[in-house]
């Protein structure tokens, strides 16, 4: 059998710490190769030493049988690699094409013919189904859309063997089925794709084969059509994991956070929030269902403080909130696990520790007459990193080093530690594995129990239906729809996160 890539016996250490050790993949020509472990299993790692942006301690690369030497990823390109990373290499301010061609320039007398490359972007987007404006500006084009440009930088540089790193992670469930089609497509043309993956779902969908590491070891290459989540799930994580929520019935309280007609608008200034109602009780989890873009995002930025609202009541407990600061918000009893963990929820240059205390460094033990005790800071951040299982090296790593499933774990330890009577998680699982994913699920349900008042953001509808105790359904701006989970489908909560009303919803599952 030939391989058109081999990875033997490959370690790669940080120091003292062994990111992969020992491992062997071997890719087949036109096969889809799932690569799959937990959040900080190595496998970026590995892709990062075939792609060379790391240089293994031992081991040996082969392509299409012959041993090769990749010092960089030049060498990676032109020996037909190419690699999609999943927080996308490109600039904002430039053009798709300008993006595409970045490095591989078309030059008629000493000046870039962006006309003739604008010409071979369409003719290679049109060849592999992958529509995009090439004059469009990055900055500009939705997340989906980057993705499909970092695609087509790896196509345009010639790349047979394509490394999709957590494609899936920032896509909404459309992009992600657009993505499996797109991979298929790929597959056709005569390529050969590693997906590096935590979701079961998509390597049963679209892959062939797929090799388990674990704590930067290799377990093992199956066949996926001999195989299923479950035993792909216990593989990754070493024991079994339930897919199912455990959880004993809500005993909701008192009223603690109430919304009242709510508006708030976009950075266009159009309103996407159009007057929403909304509450929640003390010792419940309100999911809410929505697709992307239906005003989510600026509902949840506005209750936190990070977005100004224009109009409408924001309470907790009875006290008004409307418009405070971040600051005054989480002070007053909210604790926020943000949808976007880099941007809202980390320092990424500051080290894990530090970012423990980001709500309360300002506070006794923490500080002293503005002079942080960073003893204290340190004995805290141990402690949370220990009961939060957050994998990192030690307290002193920098959070961008940590993988995205111990970034959240941090994030959560954080705010769930401060005990805030409102918990608002707003996709808290996005891009993690199962296991972290069956981790995060249990403390917002033991927050609950506790009493407090949880709000659930979330794409994915298994997991709102998992978790909630009532789902209120987003549409256009407004709560259309409070639904009880157990008396629900998919089908009618996907219906009326369309626009359906709740009798025609109803109908139609009912067909």
């Amino acid at each position: 059998m030939e391989y058109v890539i081999e990875m033997l016996n490959i370690r790669k250490e940080f120091g003292g710490f062994v990111a992969n050790d020992n491992i062997t993949l071997q890719l087949k020509k036109g096969e889809i190769h799932a690569l799959l472990g937990e959040n900080g299993a190595g496998k970026s790692t590995l892709m990062n030493v075939l792609f060379g942006l790391y240089q293994p301690e031992k081991g040996e690369i082969r392509v299409k049988g012959k041993p090769v030497n990749i010092a960089n990823p030049n060498i990676a390109n032109d020996l037909g690699i190419g690699m999609v990373h999943q927080h996308f290499m490109l600039v904002d301010t430039f053009t798709v094409t300008e993006n595409i061609i970045l490095g591989k320039e078309i030059t008629t007398g000493g000046r870039i013919d962006i006309k003739k490359a604008e010409q071979e972007v369409r003719e290679i987007s049109e060849r592999y189904g992958l529509a995009v404006d090439p004059q469009a500006k990055i900055s500009d084009i939705s997340v989906g859309m980057q993705q499909r440009v970092e695609i087509l930088k790896t196509l345009y540089r010639g790349a047979d063997i394509v490394i999709f790193d957590e494609p899936s992670a920032v896509l909404t469930p459309q992009e992600i089925k657009e993505l499996m089609q797109i991979m298929k497509t790929l597959i056709k043309e005569g390529k050969s794709i590693i997906l590096i993956t935590h979701k079961l779902k998509e390597i049963m969908e679209v892959c062939d084969r797929c090799t388990v590491i674990r704590k930067g070891k290799g377990i093992g290459t199956v066949n996926v059509s001999e195989t299923n989540p479950n035993e792909l799930a216990s593989l990754m994580v070493g024991r079994e994991v339930t897919f199912k929520t455990d959880k004993k019935p809500a005993q909701p309280k008192q009223e603690v956070f109430e919304v009242k007609d709510l508006v708030v608008k976009d950075v266009r200034g159009v309103s996407v929030v159009n007057g929403l109602n909304l509450d929640i009780r003390a010792g419940e989890i309100v999911g809410i269902a929505g697709i992307d873009g239906n005003g989510q995002t600026e509902f949840i930025e506005a209750i936190t403080g990070l977005r100004k609202a224009e109009s409408g009541s924001v309470k907790l407990n009875g006290k008004e909130l409307f418009n405070l600061t971040p600051r005054k918000i989480t002070e007053t009893g909210v604790g926020h696990i943000p949808q976007d963990r880099h941007k809202h929820g980390l320092v990424l240059n500051f080290p894990i520790g530090e970012n423990m205390v980001l709500q309360t460094y300002n506070k006794k033990p923490y500080s002293k007459n503005g002079i942080l005790n960073f003893k204290e800071i340190y004995n805290k951040a141990r402690k949370l990193i220990e009961e939060f299982d957050v994998r990192t090296p030690s307290e002193f790593t920098l959070a961008r080093a940590l993988s995205g499933g111990n970034q959240q774990k941090a994030i959560i330890g954080r705010e769930v530690d401060r005990d805030p009577d409102l918990l608002i998680a707003s996709q808290p699982t996005r891009g993690l594995d199962v296991g972290a994913i069956e981790f995060i699920h249990k403390r917002l349900i033991e927050q609950r129990d506790n009493g407090k008042a949880v709000l659930l953001v979330s794409f994915e509808l298994d997991e709102i239906i998992n978790v909630s105790d009532r789902i209120a359904v987003i549409y256009e701006g407004r709560i259309v729809a409070v639904v009880d989970p157990k008396e629900t489908t998919e089908q009618e909560l996907g219906l009326l996160m369309a626009g359906s009303n709740r009798k025609e919803a109803g109908e139609a599952t009912n067909v």
